[in-house]
């Protein structure tokens, strides 16, 4: 039988509604996963399971009163950087003061309001700024499949609690990656929103809020409340009704663009360039057609970028006491120091790279519907590490494939293509056109399909 913690949150509410299942006792069972599990992995920050049991009897009910909200009763988790009322937020780092949130911020408010059992917020870096579990406020977060290895970040715990199965729906936050590097290094559905699609409060250039899941329903379930309108953004787009449940596609005739080098970063290892082949194969028997698609970024973009982040990083960093300077992980200090005697010209030569990013990629997808590829070039890398290469000179060289897509407004999803030969996940990336976020939901859909089910992973004795 089923455990209910891996049951999928439209397996629950179908469950529910036909009253077979209460959400007390999901959350229980949800609960009684998190004991096993999270002396182990550390996904976890605000971890109320006493508040989890209430919102599961408030949600029984409403259940029984027929007075259900669209997603009553699903456990859920929200990344630490998504304010939740009456919960500090440290960004991931020692170096800041905690005080408790005065108000939920949009995707939080949306969880909320949809009847969601929130079990707790999950852990990140220092500031969001690592593709990794490490942090200097949180313990490291650890990758259920094998817990030496990383979830990858910046969206980390919320990758680890996926996977682990923590519920089923969790929130992440990404700005070059960070949702879709934890979902592919964690075996899960990871989609990136065109921007604006999901309002967020700060909003900043390329930064969004999206779902993690193991299904692409229960991402589609999660983009049904997170996307609807919030004022807090100015940045947002305009409402739109959309048929989120609607997953399905004919992919014959579909123009498919097939990226397997990027040009620049790491090198793609052969069994993640043999796992995306694969995909991409099926998708052409399918009746697709997939073309290769040719690198289009630079050098000079992605060292522009990281120039700017630096700069930007480090105009917070370094306004700070050096008390509380030391208190940064080490790596982040190291890597925002470097911008510290950036010249004004280079820095706006960096800001400028995520135009030529988005002119680039904009020019890369035209001929096609949609482009596949790798999220990582690399499967998961030592739980201790910062990134794939720990090394705060070149922090950039794994997000090569997923970096463009948040200057383009473009959507990307990560969806679970295959395991290395030593049982680490490898993600798929498709990316879409601007705002096209159903299509590429729909192509995920399509993939997993495909692919089959999932076995996810057990904690080891």
């Amino acid at each position: 039988m089923t455990d209910l913690a891996d049951l999928s949150a439209a397996e629950l509410l179908a469950a529910y509604k036909a009253r077979r299942l209460s959400p007390v006792d999901v959350t229980e069972a949800v609960i009684a996963r998190i004991a096993v599990w999270e002396p182990k992995l550390d996904a976890l920050y605000a971890y109320d399971p006493e508040s989890a049991h209430a919102q599961a009897k408030a949600s029984e009910a409403r259940w029984l009163k027929g007075e259900a909200l669209p997603l009553d009763g699903v456990p859920c988790t929200i990344k630490e950087n998504i304010r939740t009322k009456g919960v500090a937020v440290p960004l991931g780092t020692a170096a800041n003061d905690l005080a408790p949130a005065a108000t939920d911020a949009p995707p939080a408010a949306r969880l909320r309001e949809a009847g969601c059992v929130i079990l707790a917020k999950t852990t990140m870096p220092d500031y969001g700024m690592l593709s990794s579990g490490l942090s200097s406020f949180h313990k490291p977060a650890r990758n259920p499949w094998d817990i030496t290895k990383n979830p990858g970040g910046s969206s980390a715990g919320a990758g680890s609690a996926g996977a682990a199965g923590y519920g089923p729906l969790h929130v992440g936050t990404d700005i070059g990656g960070s949702i879709r590097l934890p979902a592919g290094w964690c075996g899960l559905v990871g989609l990136k929103p065109s921007f604006g699609r999901v309002p967020i409060d700060p909003t900043y250039y390329g930064r969004v809020a999206g779902p993690m899941t193991r299904t692409v329903a229960d991402a589609a379930l999660m983009m049904r409340e997170l996307s609807k309108p919030d004022a807090r953004d100015g940045m947002s787009l305009p409402p739109q009704e959309l048929d989120w449940l609607a997953v399905d596609i004919d992919l014959k005739g579909l123009r498919i663009g097939l990226q397997l080098d990027a040009g620049i970063g790491l090198a793609v290892e052969p069994e993640t360039k043999a796992a995306i082949e694969a995909a991409a194969r099926a998708f052409a028997d399918a009746g697709a057609i997939v073309e290769p698609v040719s690198p289009y970024l630079t050098r000079e973009m992605l060292d522009g970028l990281d120039d700017f982040w630096r700069q930007r990083a480090w105009v917070d960093i370094g306004a700070l006491s050096p008390e509380k300077q030391a208190k940064v992980l080490p790596y982040i200090f190291a890597w925002a120091e470097g911008g510290k005697a950036l010249p004004g010209d280079r820095v706006y030569r960096g800001m400028s790279q995520m135009i030529a990013m988005r002119d680039a990629a904009l020019k890369a997808i035209a001929p096609y519907d949609f482009i596949l590829s790798p999220v990582s070039p690399v499967p998961s890398f030592p739980a201790e590490w910062a990134s794939p290469i720990d090394d705060p000179t070149r922090p950039f060289e794994h997000i090569c494939f997923t970096v463009a897509a948040n200057m383009s407004d473009q959507p990307a999803i990560s969806v679970h293509a295959g395991l290395t030969s030593v049982g680490l996940p490898i993600g798929l990336q498709i990316t879409g056109k601007r705002f096209d976020d159903l299509g590429v939901l729909r192509m995920a859909r399509a993939w997993e399909a495909m692919r089959g089910a999932i076995a996810w992973p057990v904690l080891p004795a």
